[in-house]
């Protein structure tokens, strides 16, 4: 695995002297760090090089970051890449749509460099720790990889992203159990300080449009109305995962 101090992030943003900031914090904290000032270059650069992150701002000249975060979750090879959303809008639903194109995190601006620096770590590592086990989970028409972090279902591949993906392992691995939205944060988040209770109901929509024949009638991930969430279904497989 590569060390943190070694990990290569892609900062997006048409603000020359938001890159500034973004590009000087990051490589103080010992990130290497390449900038793009719109989409269809970052999109270049993602192709032609290898990235543990990209920070992506929501407003593009050429195209949003909503958009070239749907591109990047769309392709194979970069649908687990860990993408935060960078937006100075901070009404709610700005951030809820981001969540639900798959970012793992966002930050409004303006931004402080240490929730920044905070924020890229606690995404790192909640992404690159790896299963103990190689091994699939088996539940329904659901095939749960522990070894590649993938899905299918009735052998597709579904793109869920690198949060979407444990927080789904860790509702199998608990299955019949109900957890609540402060619980799910407690174990699949840890302790990323800024995220908000909301973001697991956004994240659990995410994993029912792609798990579930009909989403608003769920038949894996359930909601015990007032206590939260757990799922529902016979699995078998390997012994447990190491979160």
């Amino acid at each position: 695995m590569t060390r943190l101090e070694t990990r290569k992030i892609l900062a997006v943003d048409d603000e020359q002297d938001i890159l500034e900031l973004l590009s000087y914090n990051l490589s103080t904290e010992g990130f290497a760090v390449t900038t793009a000032a719109d989409g269809e270059d970052a999109l270049k650069i993602i192709r032609a090089k290898g990235f543990d992150l990209v920070i992506l701002d929501l407003m593009l000249p050429d195209m949003s970051g909503m958009e070239i975060c749907r591109v990047l979750r769309n392709a194979p090879e970069t649908k687990n890449l860990p993408i935060i959303m960078l937006t100075a809008k901070t009404e709610e639903v700005d951030r809820i749509i981001g969540l639900e194109m798959g970012a793992d995190d966002y930050i409004t601006k303006p931004f402080s460099p240490r929730e920044l620096i905070a924020r890229v770590k606690a995404v790192l590592r909640r992404v690159t720790k790896e299963p103990v086990l190689d091994r699939v989970l088996v539940t329904g028409d659901l095939a749960i990889n522990t070894e590649t972090y993938s899905v299918t279902k009735n052998d597709l591949p579904l793109n869920l992203s690198s949060t979407e993906f444990r927080l789904l392992l860790y509702l199998v691995e608990k299955r019949g159990k109900v957890f609540s939205r402060e619980h799910l944060l407690s174990a699949v988040w840890k302790d990323e300080a800024y995220v908000e209770p909301r973001t697991v109901d956004v994240h659990i929509s995410r994993i029912r449009t792609q798990i579930e024949d009909n989403p608003s009638t769920p038949v894996y991930v359930k909601t015990r109305r007032g206590l939260g969430y757990f799922f529902d279904g016979e699995v078998s497989g390997g012994s447990s995962v190491s979160l």
